[in-house]
């Protein structure tokens, strides 16, 4: 069945000969597409559901996976329009997006080997990150470092794999005119994806007996774990 594993293929941008002028381009495209497809939604949404909005006031927040740091920027704008303030640490395992990312805590590091002490941050996040890592080891290693680091909430997101997802994605990338690469990596994302019973059989192997796995308009895929 088509889609019935998920490739093992190396996404164009991922590989480490890419230049900084080279991701610079490519995070454009991303970011665009990414605030056209409403990227920050579920954090929006979820967040303030998961820990209640009191909870919500001040928060220090890890994005795993974080790039140049759109998705932080975002949220920390929106935290703003409501009053609240939430800090954002951004790791990224690019040294290259690392230095594109404005903020002063952007820090190079592993979604598998955090660098950093338990309990460190109130909410840890990554979006459409888990798919980059190539074996289910190193995801649950991933899921397993998140809890670790955290002290109220683990959320985190990414594409599901799919075959109406793949037709979709391609037309609509297709649509809105993006670069050959980039199509190609998007497409590959998908195909690259998880499926919620997958997240769920590597979530309880990290010994994440608790969280909760689900999958959300057939194109993403989420894990949320209350560590208070």
């Amino acid at each position: 069945m088509f889609l019935a594993r998920r490739s093992a293929q190396a996404e164009y941008f991922d590989a480490p000969e890419r230049t900084a002028s080279e991701l610079q381009a490519h995070y454009d495209w991303l970011n665009r597409i990414n605030r056209a497809t409403r990227f920050d939604r579920p954090f929006r949404m979820w967040i303030p559901r998961l820990l209640e909005e009191r909870e919500c006031a001040s928060l220090e927040i890890l994005d795993v996976g974080a790039g140049d740091g759109e998705l932080g920027r975002t949220l920390s704008a929106w935290a703003s329009e409501r009053g609240w303030n939430w800090r954002f640490t951004d790791l990224d395992l690019s040294s290259h997006a690392c230095a594109l990312n404005p903020n002063p805590r952007a820090t190079p590091g592993s979604a598998t080997a955090l660098p950093f002490p338990d309990r460190s941050f109130d909410v840890v996040l990554a979006t459409t990150m888990t798919h980059h890592l190539p074996t289910e080891a190193d995801v649950v290693a991933h899921f397993r470092e998140s809890a670790r680091v955290s002290r109220r909430l683990v959320l985190l997101c990414d594409m599901r794999r799919s075959v109406l997802f793949l037709g979709a994605l391609g037309l609509f990338l297709w649509l809105r005119g993006a670069p050959r690469e980039f199509r190609e990596d998007g497409l590959l994302s998908v195909k690259r994806g998880w499926k919620p019973d997958e997240w769920r059989r590597m979530a309880d192997q990290a010994g994440l007996g608790k969280a909760r796995v689900w999958g959300e308009h057939g194109t993403r895929v989420l894990l949320s774990l209350d560590r208070r």
